[in-house]
């Protein structure tokens, strides 16, 4: 074989590959999709349980719950209010991917817009999202254009670890929801790719991804999170301020947020002054996250019900019943210095590769500019943020390497969270890597990555939680400030 028909044999094995990684990304995609719409019917299958536990009480008991069936139809009420929410955000949604590449057999129930709907609501009234699976190849990014932040994720398979014997969604009796916001407001899609015929079925735990997300919207974009916010954020975001004091509009520093989540701590990064990037694994927080920084028209723009999926705990059925108003602020004038991003893929592969810089750079949906490419290769980084994130690692050693070679000499690692490793204890799944380092050796594999130790403290705080709960999980979070040493050269 000659050295051109081994150059084009080449690019064809390449191109194969290419297209098997998007038919991937497809279907991965298409099945967190799935997960957000069936949100409606799983959450029907809940209530029903409910009522049928409720049936079965003796006359007399029942006598003492009589407020029990108005409740459920609250219980409704929210679900469409929310249902309204997630529907209104996949119409907002722009695959960065032909979806009709994958239509497999297998469907789930899509809610339907009901111009009945349910009306005005009249209520008065930790769990951190394990992330299951890696990404497969390059990621896409995309910087933001003037007070706006465009996610456009990239090669992303995300799946479950869930099996053949997981519990499907029983679609056999659906009750058809409508679409409603709180003041009644009807939504309807005009996108092919939401049609109930494409969709897939998912197992319950896709959908619990869901109502996760949901928590996640009250911590980083309620008022109600903001005490939560001020445990984890403000610290980070007070040692930012203290160690860049003269930053410049010019030349603003540089940093970086892995595990970005649904993007309020990298947008309050970049309102200090920052060039500010996040990443995020997880197409669940992107398309969330996409939604609240691009859509969001004006502050409190959305009603959600977000503590409705436990009836664990709760105080009175007001509390659990309780509106929460999102956004808390308007992203688009909350500040943002210009340059802020949102960067989609598996951490380890956008920011290990250079290689894949190319390939970047011919993603012309990505729209990203020279210097969101420098970023994310470069060691031009001043700072890196990661919080509740070190713990999301496969190899928390590849992790610490991977922020100690994109930081500048000198620049600065500051961490929050604990060491909660997402991939321990994955029973059956025996090929599975998961290094679970003490805290001690973590910070002993750092200062030997060349870092070196500034401050060091511990806080308590709680991440997702319901602060009006009868239970609150706390976590004592490692927070420090760490300074990349200058190489030395003999």
């Amino acid at each position: 074989m000659s050295l051109s028909e081994e150059d084009e044999a080449e690019r064809r094995r390449s191109r194969r590959l290419r297209e098997i990684e998007e038919a991937l990304e497809v279907k991965s995609l298409r099945r967190i999709i799935s997960a957000y719409l069936n949100y409606p019917d799983a959450s029907e299958d809940d209530v029903r349980r409910y009522e049928r536990s409720f049936e079965r009480l003796l006359p007399a008991h029942k006598a003492l719950l009589s407020h029990y069936p108005s409740k459920f139809q609250r219980l409704r009420r929210c679900i469409s209010v929310n249902s309204f929410f997630i529907f209104s955000m996949l119409q907002a949604f722009e695959p960065p991917l032909d979806m009709s590449q994958d239509t497999e057999s297998g469907r789930i129930s899509c809610p339907q817009s009901d111009q009945s709907g349910y009306g005005k609501s009249d209520i008065a009234c930790k769990s951190p999202e394990g992330v299951t699976s890696k990404g497969l190849g390059a990621e896409g990014c995309c910087e933001s254009g003037a007070g706006m932040c465009a996610v456009c994720p990239g090669n992303n398979t995300e799946t479950d670890q869930a099996g053949d014997n997981d519990v499907k969604i029983n679609n056999d009796e659906v009750m058809p929801y409508s679409l409603a916001d709180s003041n009644g407001n009807v939504s309807s899609s005009s996108h092919e790719w939401l049609d109930s015929s494409l969709q897939l079925n998912v197992p319950l735990v896709d959908v619990d991804k869901v109502r996760c997300i949901i928590r996640n919207i009250v911590r980083d974009w309620a008022a109600e999170g903001q005490k939560e916010r001020d445990q984890c954020y403000k610290p980070i975001l007070e040692e930012l301020d203290g160690l860049f004091p003269n930053r410049s509009k010019d030349r603003p520093p540089s940093c970086l947020v892995p595990g970005a989540g649904l993007g309020r701590l990298a947008l309050e990064i970049s309102c200090l002054g920052f060039i500010s990037q996040g990443n995020e694994f997880s197409y669940y927080m992107m398309i969330c996250s996409s939604f609240i920084l691009n859509n969001a028209q004006a502050a409190e723009q959305w009603t959600i019900y977000p503590w409705i999926h436990s009836n664990c705990n709760s105080l009175s059925d007001n509390d659990q019943l309780r509106p929460v108003l999102i956004p808390d602020i308007h992203p688009a004038s909350a500040g943002i210095t210009e340059g802020f991003s949102m960067c989609g893929g598996d951490f380890v592969e956008v920011y290990s590769d250079p290689s894949q810089i190319d390939d970047f750079m011919l993603m012309r949906e990505a729209r990203m500019d020279k210097l969101a490419v420098k970023l994310l290769y470069k060691r031009v980084w001043d700072a890196v943020v990661t919080c509740f994130f070190i713990d999301t690692a496969h190899n928390v050693v590849e992790y610490i390497d991977i922020i100690s070679r994109i930081l500048k000499d000198g620049g600065v690692w500051i961490n929050f969270g604990p060491l909660l490793y997402h991939f321990a204890d994955m029973y059956g799944q025996e090929d599975e890597m998961s290094i679970e380092l003490s805290l001690e050796d973590v910070k002993r594999v750092a200062l030997q990555s060349g870092f070196q130790m500034e401050k060091e403290r511990t806080i308590e705080t709680t991440y997702t939680t319901n602060p009006q709960s009868m239970m609150q999980n706390r976590y004592f979070a490692a927070f420090w400030t760490m300074r990349k040493k200058p190489v030395t050269t003999s």
